[in-house]
C-alpha cells in the first residue's frame, strides 16, 4: 500500500517538476525576444504592439477578445489539473504569468501581425488570413500533447489552438490589425490556464477521457 502511494507522489512530483522546466525555458527563450525589443526599440515596440494613443484597436476587437478569453478559460475546465491550479498560487503560477507575458507579445506578433500580414501581401483576403494564422498556430502547439506521450493528445492540441488561433485572428481583424486586444486575451488565458495545461499535458490528461471535447491548450 505504502509502496503504491509513494509511486504516486514520485510521479506527481515528477509532473510538476517537468511543467516547472518547461514553463521556465518558455518564459527565457521568449522572454529574451521581448525584452531584447523593448530595450532596443523602447516606445516604438510598444506602439507596434498596439499599446498607444489611436493603435489599441476597436471596441468590437476588445469585446471579441473577452468573448475568446472566456470561452476558452471554460472549456479548458475539463482537464482536472487546470481546474486544480486556476487560482492555486504556486511556483507553477509565478512561471505561468512569466510566460503569459512573453507568449502573448511574442505569439501575437508572430502568428498575428507578421504571418496575417505576409498572407495580404500575397493578395489573399480575411479568410484566407485566418484560415493560415489558425493552421499555423495550431501545428506548432500539437508538441504539447507528445508531452503525455498520446498522439490522440497531439491531434487534439492541434485542433483545439488552432481553433483559438483562428478566434485570435478574428480579434485581430476587428480590432483593425491591432495586436493589443490579441496580446490581452492570450495574457489572461495563459495566466489562469497554462500551468493546469502544462500539468495536463505531462500527465496525459489531454488524451484521457477528460479531453474528449475540445479543450484549448494554449502556450508558446
Amino acid at each position: 500500500m505504502s509502496e503504491g502511494m509513494d509511486t504516486a507522489t514520485q510521479t506527481v512530483d515528477s509532473s510538476v517538476q517537468k511543467s516547472a522546466w518547461i514553463l521556465a525555458a518558455i518564459a527565457v527563450i521568449e522572454g529574451a525576444w521581448v525584452i531584447m525589443n523593448f530595450y532596443v526599440n523602447g516606445a516604438k515596440f510598444i506602439a507596434y504592439l498596439g499599446f498607444a494613443p489611436g493603435k489599441s484597436g476597436s471596441v468590437s476587437g476588445w469585446i471579441a477578445a473577452a468573448v475568446v478569453t472566456a470561452i476558452f478559460v471554460v472549456l479548458s475546465l475539463r482537464l482536472p489539473s487546470v481546474r486544480a491550479n486556476l487560482f492555486r498560487p504556486s511556483l507553477l503560477k509565478l512561471l505561468g504569468l512569466a510566460v503569459a507575458i512573453s507568449a502573448g507579445i511574442l505569439e501575437e506578433a508572430v502568428f498575428r501581425r507578421w504571418t496575417m500580414n505576409w498572407i495580404m501581401q500575397q493578395g489573399m483576403g480575411d479568410v484566407m488570413q485566418v484560415l493560415g494564422s489558425a493552421a499555423l498556430f495550431g501545428l506548432l502547439h500539437g508538441v504539447w500533447g507528445l508531452f503525455g506521450g498520446s498522439i490522440r493528445a497531439a491531434f487534439g492540441a492541434t485542433l483545439a489552438t488552432g481553433f483559438l488561433g483562428g478566434m485570435l485572428a478574428v480579434v485581430f481583424l476587428l480590432s483593425g490589425r491591432s495586436l493589443a486586444p490579441c496580446i490581452a486575451a492570450h495574457f489572461f488565458i495563459n495566466a489562469l490556464a497554462e500551468p493546469g495545461l502544462v500539468l495536463a499535458a505531462t500527465r496525459g490528461e489531454m488524451g484521457s477521457l477528460h479531453a474528449k471535447s475540445i479543450s484549448p491548450i494554449l502556450s508558446p
